[in-house]
């Protein structure tokens, strides 16, 4: 008999701290402005939005905010890098690798500025950052890089009278819009197949975490990518609508909450673009009786914890055979309270803060609902300090399947762990079933999304005729 353990947010530092370099506890901000064909610009109406530190709550700098008009500016600029015969498109694939190369290059040079920035402006602790994203960045960067004169089609045998075969084609012209809770890792997912592909493309950053994304956009001018084909818009919503909506854009690639996933699918649907949605889910963690206890309380407590439980693959519902259940439960509550929250710039915290209020207040909020509902409260319960957007790692028992805190459950999933979590390779295609979303990301299937199959058929000349 399984038994649930519920378990609400917030990771595991499990990198060496004491290796990493220093962080850049106070880094410059560099780059705030719209970029677009290769040059930073303001925005068209003069908007600009405020970025804050979620550890203190208090703002880093103000950001051009992009509207319908820059929009339309950023698509012609993509649309013109991809016309037959521009620098990209007669571009041979194997130097499209090189630039590819090149960025990942420049990525691992300001290893320790992105990492630093990243924390400022995400919350994350800097280990993480360093250790993890950056890592994980560089290498999906290399692997795609490795595909850009590889992604070729086939010879197909007919009768004897024709001679076909396929081309993979880039789809074209793409708008790319990724999250806050991985912001760099999530934008190295969708530049990498993209580029390697052909296509040129306009990415929205999430509105929460800009930053680092403007500095990447930056190394791709650095690396000699042509103008026009990766073109950056901070902003929100409306930003993002205007791209579904934009008639030049061929493909929608898109990563965040299924709730805005509906949204861009029902928002594509009236030209019929190309979209990936890599969406949200609820998943579930299975712990089984004849387990090392200790190594599956660690690895069940990474599974929800990492990055502050900020994940699509959080574990947040915990099945537990009833047998160790009593047990698992007291060393889970036990490594909840030992987990060291606080400022995410220093080597021994393991969680920072959210990403902002309205996450904090979420999670708070949820908390509540687990207690009020009857489920156990076994470790943490609240706000953690009162600066900035922290919140105590939780842990519930005894909870039932109907209580907000266990809903949402995904039975079908794109993705399954055993005897381990979280466990990621570039060339593992990742994504969800139903409602956690459409396509795939990594490996082959990731470059797929971005290129067309064209089949071409040649009548051979008879030579008696």
């Amino acid at each position: 008999m399984l038994r649930n353990l519920g378990k609400v947010i917030t990771q595991k530092a499990k990198y060496s701290a004491s290796a990493a370099p220093a962080p850049q506890t106070n880094p410059e901000i560099l780059y705030t402005g719209l970029f677009i064909n290769n040059e930073w610009v303001k925005a068209s109406d003069g908007k600009t939005f405020k970025t804050e530190n979620p550890a203190n709550g208090k703002v880093i700098t103000e950001v051009q905010q992009a509207g319908k008009a820059d929009v339309d500016k950023a698509v012609k600029a993509a649309k013109d890098a991809f016309k037959l015969g521009s620098p990209w498109r007669s571009m041979d694939a194997s130097q499209r690798g090189f630039l590819i190369n090149k960025l990942a290059d420049l990525i691992e040079r300001d290893r320790v500025y992105l990492a630093s920035l990243e924390t400022l402006d995400n919350g994350k602790p800097y280990t993480a950052a360093y250790y993890g994203d950056l890592a994980a960045v560089v290498k999906n960067l290399r692997y795609y890089a490795g595909w850009a004169d590889k992604n070729h089609g086939m010879t197909l045998p007919t009768d004897g009278k024709y001679f076909a075969y396929t081309r993979h084609e880039p789809v074209g012209v793409c708008g790319q819009i990724i999250p806050w809770n991985f912001p760099l890792l999530m934008a190295a997912w969708k530049l990498g197949p993209a580029l390697a592909s052909g296509c040129t493309l306009i990415m929205k950053p999430a509105e929460q975490t800009p930053l680092t994304a403007l500095y990447i956009a930056q190394l791709v001018k650095e690396a000699g990518f042509p103008p026009g084909v990766v073109n950056m818009l901070p902003g929100f919503g409306d930003a993002g609508a205007a791209l579904v909506d934009h008639p030049d854009v061929d493909k929608i690639a898109f990563t965040g909450s299924t709730e805005v996933g509906k949204k861009i699918q029902r928002g594509a649907a009236s030209s019929l673009k190309r979209i990936t949605l890599e969406l949200g889910g609820k998943s579930p963690n299975i712990i089984l009786g004849d387990v090392d206890l200790e190594k599956a309380v660690e690895a069940a407590h990474t599974a929800l914890f990492y990055n502050m439980g900020q994940c699509c693959t959080a574990g947040s519902r915990t099945f537990v055979e009833d047998k160790i259940y009593d047990k698992f439960v007291e060393l889970s509550a036990e490594r909840a309270k030992r987990r060291v929250v606080g400022d995410p710039f220093k080597p021994e915290v393991e969680q920072g803060p959210q990403i902002d209020s309205e996450q904090h207040g979420k999670i708070l909020s949820l908390i509540e609902s687990g207690k009020q509902q009857g489920a156990k409260l076994v470790a943490g319960g609240g706000r953690a300090g009162d600066v900035g957007y922290f919140v105590q790692p939780t842990v519930f028992s005894d909870v039932k399947d109907d209580m907000d805190i266990a809903r949402t459950e995904k039975i079908r999933a794109g993705t399954v762990w055993v005897n381990d979590y979280n466990i990621f390779g570039n060339q593992v295609p990742f994504g969800g079933f139903k409602q956690s979303g459409i396509g795939r990301e990594n490996g082959p299937y990731g470059i797929n999304n971005y290129t067309e199959v064209k089949a071409v058929v040649v009548k051979l000349t008879d030579k008696n005729s």
